[in-house]
């Protein structure tokens, strides 16, 4: 297959999918169904599939470098065409616009040029979610760190909101993906970083810089001048066999103020 035709091929792929996503919510309550399965993990893993990964891999194995490079093109394309014809459809919504308040505000090449270089970042959050459905499950069940509901924290739903069209429901539905993937990876090191390093860094600027992400940092972990007695005190009274006494069996080691910790075990430590 030349570049040409694949480009062509995989444009067309993406935008019929992207047009058949619009389509299933309205067939009725099967439609609805699998359209709210399709917003959520593991459905939503398999439409970002679609998009991302599969199409340059597909044409890669079978056209070479030929293959990657047309299926990176035409999903380009396919998501033009979408945003075309989903601005036309929708033609009659006139008001404010993200696009509109960013292209005044920066400038409209440095807005996209910005917009399209946060997409060299998918390959990057693609691992990090390979990461969650392959790895942490394997810690979940040697070292017994809580399992959670992923659908709760991949998923999306900004296609609910009223007036966001085209361009603007495009990068809302990435951002909608990318800030649940990041969320969970961050509570998943949550638990990896007060499990087995329960001490605070040496350097107090990064201790301020990492406190949003970990909690535990200024209410838990080891001062840095502290021993490794301090430190494995610390494990016991977190992880011992009194702090996990009420905690059912895939929630025996969350991060300190995790919400399944009882009251009890939040006021002795």
């Amino acid at each position: 297959m030349t570049l040409v035709l694949i480009a062509l091929s995989t444009a067309a792929g993406v935008a019929g999918v992207a047009g058949l996503l619009h389509v299933i919510p309205r067939l009725g309550g099967a439609g609805r169904a699998v359209g709210e399965w399709l917003c959520r993990a593991p459905g939503l893993d398999l439409v970002v599939s679609l998009f991302t990964w599969i199409p340059p891999t597909a044409f890669g194995i079978a056209s070479g470098w030929r293959g990657v490079v047309g299926a990176l093109i035409g999903q380009l394309l396919g998501l033009f065409v979408w945003m075309f014809a989903h601005e036309v459809a929708n033609r009659r919504r006139r008001g404010p616009r993200i696009v509109t308040f960013l292209n005044r505000t920066v400038g409209r090449l440095n807005n996209h040029v910005a917009l399209w270089a946060t997409a060299c970042a998918v390959p990057i959050f693609l691992l990090i979610r390979v990461a969650e459905l392959t790895i942490y499950p394997v810690l979940t069940r040697l070292v017994g760190l809580p399992r959670y509901c992923t659908a709760d924290w991949i998923n999306v739903s900004r296609q609910k909101f009223q007036g966001l069209v085209g361009h603007d429901l495009l990068w809302c539905l990435y951002c909608d993906w990318m800030t649940g993937v990041y969320a969970f990876g961050a509570e998943i090191l949550r638990n990896v970083e007060s499990f087995w390093c329960p001490i605070q860094f040496a350097s107090g600027k990064k201790c301020d810089n990492c406190k949003l992400d970990f909690p535990d940092i200024a209410d838990g972990w080891v001062a840095p001048d502290g021993t490794m007695s301090d430190v494995v005190g610390v494990l016991e009274r977190m992880y011992g066999g009194a702090a996990t006494a009420g905690l059912p069996r895939d929630q025996r080691h969350p991060w300190f103020r995790h919400p399944t910790r009882t009251t009890a075990t939040l006021r002795d430590a």
